[in-house]
């Protein structure tokens, strides 16, 4: 394994396998405006929601590592204390990247990445028309974690108005996470379009999961069965009854008699299809 002192390596090493190591990561559009009006779009990678009331975002622009200068967007919202975050979706990732480009001061990056301006109603920062949400926000607090090159500055933002297209909500106003077809960066030059990926996962709060620790030790030590597979198995409020065992066996006569790695092969190629249900009646048989 390789073991790294984050002091005794290069910052832009360090960087580099942060980013990689820790993805995919979701992208604010920032958009800001200088002191003159002058508007600034960039996209951050390092942000967040934090809170939903008061409802609180993050985004952090760090220092540049080889210069140790800040970016416009940092200046930006010291001065003005406003800034506005859009979502980014697949349909417009490309032309997000052509704004992260260091264009000079005053330079409009909505007009060098092809986005279109609409005026915020309650910031003076402009909304990017093709995200498709877009959140209006104050900051509350800059929090600079360091001086030298690499340095993130949190900011810490408090959303006063949101927008959100209809096209990607659903028949109860409620985002579909499809039709927002969101993207997320990771590291080097790669990104993740978070749609291709989705899977569900059952979650524990809903209800209590007997536990990893409480499942028969001839499954937990299984060497067929993954640790994925165990925690589908350990997030059940109790054992399938023997009746309900005994009625998979009669429609399922095949897997009487099995042994105990062949039930456990069954089973996970249940759990492979999330069926959780089976996987137990195979293993109960």
């Amino acid at each position: 394994m390789l073991t790294i002192n984050p002091k005794e390596i290069a910052t832009a090493k360090l960087h580099a396998y942060l980013l990689s190591a820790v993805a995919p990561r979701p992208i604010a559009l920032a958009s800001t405006v200088d002191e003159e009006g002058k508007p600034n779009l960039s996209p951050f990678s390092f942000f967040n929601v934090f809170s939903a009331n008061p409802p609180i975002l993050i985004f952090s622009p760090a220092r540049r590592v080889r210069d140790n200068t800040t970016k416009h967007t940092l200046d930006n919202v010291k001065a003005t204390k406003e800034v506005v975050i859009n979502t980014v979706s697949y349909s417009m990732v490309h032309q997000t990247s052509l704004s992260s480009t260091e264009y000079d001061r005053g330079i409009n990056e909505f007009e060098k990445a092809g986005f279109t301006m609409i005026a915020s109603d309650r910031v003076k920062p402009f909304r990017v028309k093709e995200s498709p949400v877009q959140m209006e926000c104050k900051v509350n607090q800059i929090m600079a974690l360091g001086s030298e090159g690499g340095a993130g500055n949190l900011i810490i933002c408090e959303v006063v108005k949101m927008h959100i297209h209809e096209s990607v909500l659903d028949a109860n106003n409620a985002i579909d996470q499809y039709k927002l077809d969101a993207v997320a960066r990771a590291g080097g030059s790669y990104y993740s379009r978070a749609k291709d990926t989705f899977f569900e996962i059952p979650k524990p709060l809903l209800s209590k999961g007997i536990g990893v620790d409480a499942l028969d030790p001839t499954i937990r030590t299984s060497t067929v069965l993954t640790g994925n597979d165990l925690g589908m198995l350990a997030n059940i409020e109790g054992y399938p009854t023997a009746e309900a065992v005994d009625k998979f066996l009669k429609d399922n006569p095949q897997y009487i008699g099995i042994d105990s790695k062949e039930k456990h092969k069954f089973a996970h190629e249940f759990l492979k299809k999330n069926d959780v249900q089976n996987a137990w009646n195979v293993l109960l048989s």
